[in-house]
């Protein structure tokens, strides 16, 4: 077949480790046989960020507001382990944290389903969609380690010089203070960005937070939710069919495992962050969780919401085969083909993207799939392949359907 043909490049962020390596296999196997892959690349992997001080994290995400898509690859989040492995300059920021900040977005995470693999949560028959607020909390917090006695303070210094102060805690030895931050305009864009998929997909949102405890930074956001949904959505609701709520997360917690699924679930980032690893693991593992981060702009980008997959890593690196599961970067991927080729009116761009997510759900229904499915699949017959073989046999089913 010809191959595809893009008019607006792709914003493409490379990662680390195994999934540098699932990356580059990705785009040989399965994409650049089909498409003429249009990309403005940018290598986010740790060595490069700390070359460039980790200026290239800010030029992707300002290439992202630019084109308007943008596909990333999982990448490191040094730790102090991780400073001294790879002799970085300094503890680098989360790479997600710094682009989300820079685009003002909200993360929503949704598992892949295949038919052969049950919830471990048995009432689970639906996606359960996790809208993660993208900005502030512990990702943009500032930190204080305390040495000895003495009174922490919270000050805030308003503009025309007027002060006002909190006591944090009078420490009698050591400790910890932790500040975290929010504001209106970040939330506000959350709440609209949550109304407004719920309204694409149809699907109830659910939001939760803890305002009983947090009674002025949790309940700002249960009220302004509340105040967006009352002034602008409650008869776009009403019209859709679908519903709009707020309860306390430890709620909500209990109503989503006792639930079939098939609604949002809307979170702080923090919460969001380890729920959506929850839900992904119950629906059978992190490796089928697609995440897509949108931007009140409608500014798109498309990951997975895994990590880098150490441990295979170093295996890789010894020359040993590993079974590493590709899927939620392949649909980083195919997510992002197909939102370009939306925006662009590029309809055979959109089959593709179709055609290639139905090819990797149809090879492991076949049996076909990597180690960590092997044991949640229901079939009785099952083949364990390597990442590369698994990727081969996605691309003679995607071949049939071309």
């Amino acid at each position: 077949m010809e191959k595809i043909k893009m008019r607006v490049p792709l914003v493409e962020m490379d990662g680390d480790e195994m999934t540098r390596i699932i990356w580059k296999m990705i785009k040989d196997i399965l994409l650049i046989p089909y498409i003429e892959l249009n990309t403005e690349y940018y290598d986010l992997g740790l060595v490069k960020r700390n070359e460039t001080d980790d200026q290239i994290t800010v030029d992707a995400a300002l290439a992202t507001k630019k084109y308007g898509v943008a596909v990333k690859c999982a990448t490191i989040t040094p730790n102090a382990q991780r400073v001294e492995e790879y002799g970085l300059k300094q503890m680098w920021k989360s790479p997600n944290a710094t682009i989300r900040a820079m685009l003002d977005g909200t993360v929503f995470r949704a598992p892949i389903i295949v038919n052969s693999i049950k919830p471990f949560v048995k009432t689970w028959k639906k996606p359960i969609t996790i809208a993660r607020h993208a900005y502030g909390d512990v990702y943009k917090n500032v930190e204080y380690r305390v040495e000895g006695a003495g009174k922490a303070e919270l000050v805030f210094t308003s503009e025309s010089g007027e002060t006002a102060r909190q006591t944090i805690f009078d420490f009698k030895g050591p400790g910890v203070i932790q500040g975290i931050h929010n504001t209106d305009k970040s939330i506000e864009s959350f709440a609209r960005a949550c109304f407004n998929y719920a309204l694409d997909v149809k699907q109830d949102l659910w939001f939760a937070t803890k305002d009983t405890i947090s009674k002025t930074y949790d309940h700002r956001f249960k009220d302004i939710f509340q105040e967006i949904f009352d002034s602008e959505y409650k008869d776009k609701f009403n019209a859709a069919g679908i519903e709009y709520f707020y309860t306390l997360i430890d709620d909500a917690v209990a109503r989503i495992i006792r639930s079939e699924g098939g609604m949002i679930w809307a979170c702080k980032n923090y919460d969001g962050d380890v729920m959506s690893d929850m839900v992904a693991t119950a629906f059978g593992s992190l490796a089928m969780m697609t995440s897509v981060l949108v931007s009140p702009e409608g500014y798109y980008e498309y990951e997975a919401a895994h990590g880098t997959v150490t441990r295979h890593y170093y295996k890789y690196l010894k020359g040993e085969q590993t079974s590493t599961n590709p899927m939620a970067t392949l649909f980083a991927w195919t997510g992002a083909l197909r939102k370009r080729g939306e925006l662009d009116g590029l309809k055979d761009l959109v089959e593709f993207a179709d055609k290639l997510e139905a090819a990797s759900i149809n090879t492991i229904e076949a049996g076909v799939m990597t180690g960590d499915l092997a044991g949640l699949s229901e079939l009785e017959n099952k083949k364990i392949v390597n990442t590369e073989d698994f990727l081969k046999e996605i691309a003679k089913n995607l071949e049939q359907t071309l």
